[in-house]
């Protein structure tokens, strides 16, 4: 970063230092930017990423502090947790009208030395499209280019800004809250579909939420403004679409029925994607054809973790809206030990209930109050109390599973909630499914 291309941004907040503004500092190290940074935080010092840095020298603001006087900055690079709506980032606003609201995603897109970008985003299926679009293209390997992975997958795209080339394709899962103050949109853009998520918050440690599916669904259309040149969508949009973009040809996608050892109906709709893209891109059908036969779930994403006494064990703790819940359920024939619940993010879980009902022979229940409003949704259509169980950790649910489990049983983890109050993240709940599964009689 030259001095002269950013003399008016010399005082730089980064808000909230996750993992894309970690990788953010460490770029303006390494070019010893002539930049005055103050790290934002609401945890202590000792909770934060500790730093090796060469050149810069860090203020810091935290804990009660950490959203004070924002005014006082040039530009602010907001983490995706920390909210637009903040009112620190409205204050400061008010009283600094030259203010600039920026992120690490904003400066890896301004930055990016190549146009070829695909971003994928939707409230589920992003990662596993993302990924298999990746296979397909490293696949395509007679091509004289490299592909990259990273976003909210859990990869920053700066972590391999410096080694990207211009012919080099780039492959980006796209959260709404990564999406929402975008500035420029990737050349392709993949949308997988749209359920009720994030309307209110559930993460202590990343509180940003939509206030309404209106405000989600244009943060979500974030993917497809500016640079965008191609728009490939779930054919359930298209209503929608038609009312929010104009003057757009847009490439609609359904299912597929190509050979594939992903599990779960829905898993159809995101191959068909990643097959809208390789086609677009004009890769060879034999290519594209042999990624998917070879592209297996992702962790947590309706995985099967193992097969015990006749009864197979599938971890979908990456499900926490009652849509994807439900359509993991859709997946499966004969009997059914689910294991549910969490802390609530505002769904609805009526018609969840309404498909447990028919499809769970024992439900297990998580603390938390999702699950209170699982319960008096299924009270409401008389599902028997006598099939619901409570669990006050993973361990004790796993252990009621297997008590009840018989061979040629399901017992899935599908909780159709989020994951905190006794699991840091969806990741901690699945692989403590996975070793009670695993590891315990």
């Amino acid at each position: 970063m030259k001095k002269e291309e950013n003399k008016n941004f010399d005082k730089v907040a980064l808000l909230g230092l996750g993992k894309d503004n970690l990788e953010l500092l460490k770029i303006f190290d390494k070019n010893k930017a002539p930049l005055k940074i103050t790290i934002c935080d609401f945890r202590d010092f000792d909770k934060l990423p500790k730093l090796k840095l060469k050149n810069l020298k860090i203020n810091y603001q935290l804990k009660t502090h950490f959203n004070q006087n924002l005014h006082r900055f040039d530009i602010l690079f907001r983490s995706p947790g920390w909210p637009l709506s903040c009112p620190g980032i409205k204050a400061a606003k008010k009283k600094n009208q030259q203010i600039k609201i920026s992120s690490a995603l904003n400066f890896f897109m301004e930055t990016c030395p190549s146009p070829n970008l695909i971003g994928i985003t939707g409230t589920k299926g992003k990662g596993t499209t993302a990924t298999l679009i990746y296979n397909i293209l490293k696949k395509n390997s007679h091509q004289r280019y490299r592909t990259f992975l990273g976003g909210n997958i859990g990869i920053s795209p700066l972590s391999f800004l410096n080694k990207i080339k211009p012919q080099d394709w780039i492959i980006l899962e796209l959260s709404s809250f990564q999406l929402e103050d975008l500035n420029l949109s990737p050349k392709i853009a993949v949308i997988t579909n749209l359920f009720k998520e994030h309307l209110q918050p559930a993460d202590p440690n990343n509180p940003n939420y939509h206030s309404s599916l209106e405000k989600y669904w244009q943060a979500k259309l974030n993917i497809a403004r500016k640079n965008n040149r191609y728009l490939i969508a779930n054919i359930k949009l298209k209503k929608k679409l038609e009312k929010s973009i104009k003057n757009k040809k847009i490439i609609y996608f359904s299912t597929t029925e190509l050979p594939s050892k992903l599990m779960g109906d829905y898993n159809k709709e995101n191959i068909a994607a990643a097959v809208a893209v390789a086609r677009l891109l004009k890769i060879k059908p034999e290519i594209y054809q042999k990624a998917i036969s070879q592209f297996k779930n992702l962790n947590h994403r309706l995985e099967l973790v193992a097969q015990k006494g006749g009864v197979n064990y599938f971890d979908n703790s990456f499900s926490t809206t009652p849509e994807s819940t439900a359509l993991d359920l859709e997946s499966f024939s004969g009997r059914i030990i689910q294991i549910a619940g969490g802390a609530d993010k505002g769904a609805s879980f009526e018609k969840l209930a309404k498909t447990i009902k028919r499809k769970t022979h024992l439900l297990i229940l998580l603390p938390g109050n999702g699950s209170e409003k699982i319960k008096l949704a299924l009270k409401k259509i008389k599902y028997p109390g006598n099939k619901i169980k409570d669990a006050a950790s993973m361990a004790e649910a796993v252990k009621l599973a297997k008590q009840e489990a018989l061979p040629q049983d399901t017992v899935l983890l599908s909780t159709g909630c989020a994951s905190f109050g006794i699991f840091k993240n969806y990741k901690e709940r699945g692989d403590l499914f996975q070793y009670y599964v695993t590891n315990e009689k």
